[in-house]
């Protein structure tokens, strides 16, 4: 175990950044595919095919999941993606011609410092993101990055450097789960003015610190504290949930709903009107033999088991995250309590 979400049998990630841009895109690819489903509790999301994964529709299948930043223009990045989806014949064939399903997500990352030469010069400046997607789709693998990497570049939290996090765990049925989160929150992913993480209950062998909770809650500790006063619409939290349990479209989507829990364990607040948090669940079905995940005990422990696996990607992204070389950038967490 890696504490990745490629634990997960059937689950590869690559990341792609412009570090010039101060943005990234992270793409999570299925080998043989995946079933899916998606929820989307932020007020002010960007998605990419999402409708297809609700219970209701025909498509079953998903080839990959796309993590971006740069607000819509970040929704290119699923055709670099499918580009490279298709040259590797991943994906359904209608008539002789393949067709893969790249869905996406992406948060808001246009004012963090880096050089968008896009906005200001849009006719003459094309995104990079599209080649961002097929850049990550093809250094996709067993390991990757964290923090300041992928989707996860020019994402920031309420006072710290946001970024990518991931995390794995085996259930008592032994299904695996893995999470896979840019944290770009409109909130804060730690207690008060402290180091201590919102998740440092769910916290394994000192993934992010190993400080867990304080003794006794600092008086701040609820205090609510979000990016910008009025908030802006720099927020969005984006993550993935994977599992090797065989599941139904509405099985997924029934996980989906249970590891979003996730975020309101990691981040204070969440899910508010100017942000787009979306979490996507997938299910490889690589570990079938091992039981009935339909079961509602197995199902149950899967969507909890998710949860605490997305709340403590939360905190791991931050934490591995170091600062943007950009004047008047957010710290990151270990430049700010002494981590390095």
């Amino acid at each position: 175990m890696k504490n990745l979400i490629t634990d997960v049998a059937g689950v590869l990630v690559g990341n792609a950044e412009d570090m010039h841009a101060a943005t990234g895109a992270t793409v999570a690819i299925f080998d043989g595919g995946a079933v899916a489903s998606v929820v989307t509790l932020g007020g002010a999301p960007g998605s990419r095919m999402v409708t297809s994964l609700e219970p209701e529709m025909v498509r079953g299948n998903v080839d990959a999941v796309v993590l971006s930043g740069g607000s819509v223009y970040g929704l290119d990045a699923a055709g670099g993606a499918s580009a490279v989806l298709c040259a590797q014949g991943r994906g359904a064939t209608f008539g002789g011609i393949t067709v893969p399903v790249a869905v996406q997500a992406i948060l808001f990352d246009l004012v963090n410092g880096g050089d968008k030469a896009w906005l200001r010069e849009p006719v003459k400046e094309r995104p990079p993101y599209w080649d961002l997607g097929r850049d990550a789709a093809l250094a996709a693998g067993d390991t990757f990055a964290l923090g300041t990497a992928g989707a996860g570049v020019g994402a920031t939290t309420a006072g710290l450097k946001g970024g990518l996090g991931s995390t794995s765990a085996k259930t008592s049925h032994g299904f695996t789960v893995g999470a896979l989160v840019a944290v770009n929150a409109v909130g804060a992913a730690t207690i008060g003015a402290g180091p201590h993480f919102w998740a440092g209950a769910y916290e394994r062998d000192g993934e992010f610190g190993g400080k867990g909770w304080p003794a006794r809650l600092p008086d701040d500790a609820l205090s609510i504290r979000f990016k910008g006063q009025p908030v802006q619409a720099t927020a969005t939290t984006i993550a993935l949930v994977a599992t090797d349990a065989r599941l139904s479209k509405a099985e997924c989507k029934r996980l989906a709903i249970m590891a979003n829990d996730g975020l309101g364990k990691s981040l204070r607040p969440v899910h508010a009107p100017n942000d787009g948090d979306t979490v996507f669940a997938a299910a490889t079905g690589r570990a079938a033999a091992l039981g009935d995940a339909a079961d509602p005990k197995v199902m149950t422990e899967l969507g909890t088991v998710a949860a605490d696996c997305l709340a403590r990607a939360v905190a791991r992204g931050v934490y591995e995250a170091t600062a943007l070389p950009f004047a008047n950038a957010l710290p990151d967490w270990k430049m700010r309590f002494g981590g390095r």
